[in-house]
């Protein structure tokens, strides 16, 4: 079975007058290599009503399972005016290929589990306290989740809620080969390197490092992130890490859609 694996399409950002949409460039990619499912871990578009039209569409032309969990991007109010970012999230959950909170079986025996994610600032550096890193902005920078996304608690506590409920995942699966999915960052060789003086702060908003935690106690066989931008791989103790990452149109190195995703689009075979 193959499985490919991206995310952070940014379809809205990247929309281009000429060529084919973002979702057009995947679902040619995806044809080509002839995909027996498609996981998207997070940021479609900036807003829900467009994040969900995408993935109906690409699962209906695709004859595929996609499969997804919402990103920041994917929570914020920007477009739809939603105050409350659980709204959000209960309007994903209508999508039956979200991962979040509910597990899906592979025809093969491996399941995907599957969560947004969020941080808990431990990607972070230490000289910032959590009060400062509450306040999600520092040298005349702001990290637009602090205006756009309300889950109504700490980023901290919305951490923990995603964590506790896929460790309960895992183990409902324990012996089960699994591929877990987060939008967030899971481990610190991901984040921006540091020293530097803007990402020594502002990693704290890219995931947690006790999400790599759950691989090891749980023998996760594959872990699949996004949100940085960045495209790579590690191998962590035998689990297959890897971050595939369109990003935003001015970050590519090739000049049309279907070319960049060709060349971020990791395939995993199971």
């Amino acid at each position: 079975m193959n499985i490919g694996v991206i995310s952070d399409l940014h379809v809205d950002i990247n929309e281009a007058a000429d060529g084919p949409s973002i979702e057009e460039a995947l679902l040619e990619v995806s044809n080509e290599n002839k995909l027996d499912a498609l996981i998207i871990a997070g940021d479609i578009s900036n807003d829900v009503n467009r994040s969900l039209a995408v993935l109906s569409s690409l699962k209906a032309q695709s004859g595929i399972p996609v499969l997804f969990v919402p990103g920041n991007h994917d929570y914020w109010s920007k477009v739809n005016g939603i105050k409350d970012t659980w709204q959000v999230y209960k309007q994903f959950q209508t999508y039956e290929g979200n991962l979040c909170e509910r597990p899906f079986e592979l025809d093969n025996g491996w399941v995907v589990i599957g969560s947004s994610g969020w941080y808990d600032y431990t990607m972070g550096d230490s000289k910032y306290s959590t009060e400062q890193f509450d306040q999600m902005q520092a040298m005349d920078r702001m990290w637009h989740d602090g205006h756009w996304v309300n889950w109504g608690m700490s980023n901290r506590d919305v951490h923990q809620y995603f964590k506790e409920r896929l460790e309960n995942e895992l183990e409902a699966y324990r012996g089960k080969p699994v591929i877990m999915v987060t939008h967030m960052l899971s481990h610190s060789h991901f984040k921006v390197p540091t020293p530097h003086p803007v990402w020594e702060y502002f990693n704290a908003f890219l995931g947690s490092t006790e999400y790599a935690e759950l691989y090891r106690k749980y023998e996760v066989r594959y872990g699949i992130m996004g949100h940085v931008h960045y495209r790579k791989k590690l191998d962590y103790h035998g689990i297959e890490l890897i971050c595939a990452c369109l990003g935003y149109r001015r970050e590519w190195r090739q000049p049309s859609a279907v070319q960049e995703i060709r060349n971020c689009m990791q395939i995993i075979s199971v």
